[in-house]
């Protein structure tokens, strides 16, 4: 009985064995299945991310076309005020050194001559010997002789002391005069070697804009891209409008009535230029996209006199986001002119100009095609032709 137990025991127990090794066998390969989905699955989370942020990189790289041109246009002012800057110095120096140069012949001339003086004086004093001017004296044979030597003696005196000092004053000046020319020649040396730096500097900014503009010509995608962002701008530059008027208004900081609702084709141009570029719609040749122009574009030349066409209230002035450099001034009656792509910029917010009073100089920033002049007239925000309302506009 005992016998019999004790092996169904053992049979039970080599059971259980067995069907912890059957159980052993089946999970193990699903253990290992996890194993591997797990390390499955870290790697596509690291897939993810890499993907994840070249997508981002590839969306800013998109996204930051403008503000990769805008950068330029940055380094381009900067580097063209630097050179401007230069231009001016060395002009100042050769001014400088044309100035000091009929002087210092002057100086020049008068230290010879009395050099000259200084040196007959000596020769006769050396032939005279140490007691020439004893023996003058008293070799007077009364007394107004001997009081007329002695007087003469002293003019001789005097005159060769002033000779002296006169002397010393022309070397002084001299030197002076000729420390001024030296300081003029080197910073007139220094000045055209910086000149010539920045020139090159300037060169080589323009040519990577111009490779910049090439690749986005040759790529349709980011040809497109660079559109919309142009047409955001657009937007955003017509929100700005529209949010300074509704703010001079709330403040009371509005242009008196101005008339200029009533001066159609009675303004000046900003610039005496050939328009280019015509308000309204534009249909790209390649791409057969259509855009719409809200402003003209005039064939100015760098650094031109961009004037305001009417008086007005100065609103912004400083970099806009695909404008380059703009001024914006409030004329009343709601109207609003845009001058952009300028270089020099001489007006603030809140300035009140005068009819043909310069808001700055014709540059390039934010332009696509080098130095001109963009310009806007908006009545409520909204753009309207500018060309009818110009004298003279020329197309």
């Amino acid at each position: 009985m005992r016998g019999r137990t004790r092996n169904s025991r053992r049979v039970e127990w080599q059971g259980v064995g067995l069907s912890l090794l059957v159980l052993l066998l089946t999970i193990a390969p699903m253990l290992a299945t996890a194993k591997d989905r797990k390390e499955e699955l870290e790697g596509l989370r690291d897939a993810i991310h890499d993907s994840r942020d070249r997508v981002i990189e590839h969306e800013a790289g998109e996204r930051a076309i403008l503000e990769q041109l805008e950068v330029v246009d940055r380094r381009l002012q900067t580097v063209s005020h630097d050179r401007n800057t230069a231009r001016r110095d060395v002009d100042a120096a050769r001014r400088r050194l044309r100035e000091i140069e009929p002087k210092l012949a002057v100086a020049k001339k008068e230290h010879a001559g009395t050099q000259k003086a200084l040196a007959a004086r000596a020769v006769a004093l050396y032939r005279g010997g140490e007691i020439g001017p004893v023996r003058v004296v008293f070799s007077a044979t009364s007394l107004p002789d001997l009081l007329s030597r002695a007087s003469m003696l002293r003019v001789l005196v005097r005159h060769d002391a002033e000779l002296v000092a006169r002397f010393g004053e022309e070397r002084s000046r001299l030197e002076a005069l000729q420390g001024q020319a030296s300081l003029a020649v080197r910073d007139r040396e220094d000045g055209g070697a910086r000149l010539t730096r920045l020139v090159a500097e300037l060169k080589t900014e323009r040519k990577g804009k111009g490779e910049i503009l090439v690749r986005l010509r040759k790529d349709r995608k980011s040809e497109r891209r660079l559109l919309l962002e142009l047409e955001q701008a657009a937007q955003a530059l017509e929100e700005t409008i529209r949010t300074l008027g509704a703010r001079a208004d709330r403040s009371g900081a509005g242009v008196p009535v101005s008339g200029f609702a009533g001066r159609r084709g009675q303004l000046a141009p900003p610039v005496v230029a050939k328009v280019t570029e015509h308000f309204g719609r534009v249909v790209d040749p390649e791409f057969q996209t259509t855009t719409f122009r809200s402003g003209v574009d005039f064939e100015a030349d760098a650094g031109t006199s961009v004037r305001s066409v009417a008086p007005g209230i100065v609103r912004f002035s400083g970099w806009f986001r695909g404008y380059g450099r703009i001024v914006i001034v409030d004329h009343g009656d709601a109207f609003h002119s845009i001058s952009g792509h300028l270089d020099e910029i001489y007006v603030e917010v809140g300035n009140p100009v005068e009819e043909g009073q310069a808001l700055g100089t014709v540059g390039e920033t934010g332009s696509l095609g080098g130095p001109s002049l963009y310009f806007e007239l908006r009545r409520g925000g909204d753009p309207v032709d500018p060309e009818p309302w110009l004298l003279d506009a020329r197309g």
